[in-house]
């Protein structure tokens, strides 16, 4: 019976006519593991929008509502806390699986001839990919997301001629607010979506249109003007179907990758926590963005000011202009990367820079440390005394923002734990009253007995 209603369906729809030539359109043989990412960042994708909706119904998106309703959501919510462990899991391995595809496609030379337009349409959806990321960030309405949103259209207002105007366009105003979140809102839940979607539409019709690119061989080389007919004789000759042969690899990664995101979200929850909620009149703020950006966060604190504005503007349009342009530079020739170095040593190098910068903008040795907590009585080593009044003083007075003691306070200034070891009593008075590089002057701001009480507890800073 079951049998009969599935052929009776069938015959109407013609499902079978359409999916089975799809599933059963032969591909090279030898296709392994590193062929399975683009499927997996698809099904990475599917996972946002289902779990994206779910959010939606209870996402209330107004800047006096928004902040609570995540609350809601992780604390109180049937399985909202979970839910949003996924989505937020789930949009990291979708960045992660993406940046691992394209990779994959760049080191194996598969944008070459006849895929040109595979590769831009690639490269369209990494970008709707960050878009979606960097949208999301404001989702959570909370200090963080706020101030890197400032800091991102601050930046944006520096393209000469229109800036302002993007800048207006983005935050729907002239500064971030209800209005802000609004416009995000509907770009990360529809606008982008809908352009993914599009653009994933026109990705998988050029991959059925001009085939799966074969595996890269030694001293095989792609030749315009052959190449179509090698490669229908090649899939002739040793293709298989893609269903089961190839694409059982792709379920197995992607019900894998699944289960680590579930697995994950179960066990920790959203992994981003939220932070306080958005107050514009907090200046001491330490916006970090999103780990998939605070590379870019390092190289824009480590740029010197007189050339911030070019790596600004220039850098993110050289990296768009670089990405179109290298299918039609270099779409003949070996695929094989042993056979194209520079392939690999780009590969690495971008791995080696964007690891780097991760690391420093993590770690934010420029950025003073406004929530560094006061110094422990076992640091200090006394709880009453002048001593003590003079570390209460340290923290108070916001040394302890920018110096380091025993491992606790800031990068941004020398380590101070050892500093009586450099420095005399009148050397440290002089330099706290009288400031120096990149530190301001204290005299205005503490008394003379201030200043005792910090200069007694500094000179308790040495090797014992």
């Amino acid at each position: 019976m079951r049998s009969g209603f599935w052929h009776g369906i069938d015959d109407r729809i013609g499902f079978s006519s359409v999916l089975m030539p799809i599933l059963k359109h032969p591909v090279p043989r030898g296709t392994g593991w590193w062929y399975v990412l683009g499927s997996a960042t698809l099904f990475s994708f599917i996972v946002q929008v289902a779990t994206g909706i779910a959010l939606a119904t209870a996402y209330v998106p107004a800047a006096s509502e928004a902040y609570n309703s995540l609350q809601y959501i992780t604390n109180v919510a049937l399985f909202g806390r979970i839910l949003r462990g996924i989505h937020d899991v789930g949009g990291s391995a979708m960045v992660i699986l993406i940046g691992l595809h394209a990779m994959r496609v760049f080191l194996f030379g598969s944008y070459k001839f006849p895929r040109e337009i595979n590769w831009l349409s690639g490269v369209g959806l990494l970008f709707m990919t960050l878009g979606m990321a960097f949208t999301g960030q404001l989702m959570r309405w909370d200090q963080n997301g706020f101030w890197t949103v400032v800091i991102i259209v601050q930046q944006v207002g520096r393209v000469p001629w229109i800036g302002t105007w993007i800048a207006q366009f983005l935050l729907g105003g002239d500064t971030v607010g209800g209005a802000t979140l609004s416009r995000f809102f509907a770009w990360h839940v529809f606008w982008i979506p809908a352009l993914i979607f599009g653009l994933i539409g026109l990705h998988l019709y050029l991959v059925l249109h001009v085939g799966i690119s074969e595996p890269p061989k030694l001293g095989r080389v792609v030749d315009p003007a052959k190449y179509r007919q090698w490669y229908q004789n090649h899939l002739q000759r040793e293709g298989v179907p893609f269903w089961p042969d190839a694409a059982w690899r792709d379920v197995v990664f992607a019900v894998a990758m699944i289960s680590i995101v579930v697995a994950i979200a179960v066990i920790f929850g959203p992994i981003t926590a939220l932070t306080k909620p958005p107050d514009p009149t907090i200046i001491d703020a330490t916006p970090r963005p999103d780990w998939y950006f605070v590379w870019y966060f390092g190289v824009l604190a480590l740029t010197p000011p007189t050339i911030e504005d070019l790596v600004i503007i220039l850098g993110p349009l050289c990296l768009v202009a670089l990405l179109i342009v290298i299918p039609f530079v270099g779409n003949a020739g070996e695929r094989h990367p042993l056979r194209r170095p520079w392939t690999i040593a780009t590969c690495v190098l971008v791995i080696l820079m964007v690891g780097l910068f991760t690391t420093l903008g993590t770690i934010a040795p420029w950025s003073p440390r406004f929530d560094a907590p006061p110094l422990s009585a076992q640091v200090v080593g006394t709880t009453s005394g002048q001593v003590a009044e003079g570390a209460k003083l340290f923290h108070d007075r916001g040394c302890e923002y920018c110096h380091t003691i025993a491992g606790n306070g800031g990068l941004r200034g020398p380590d101070l734990t050892n500093v009586a070891d450099r420095l005399t009593s009148d050397q440290m008075t002089i330099r706290i009253l009288n400031g120096g590089t990149n530190m301001p002057a204290f005299a205005a701001n503490l008394t003379p007995q201030e200043t005792k009480d910090l200069v007694a507890f500094l000179d308790t800073r040495k090797q014992r």
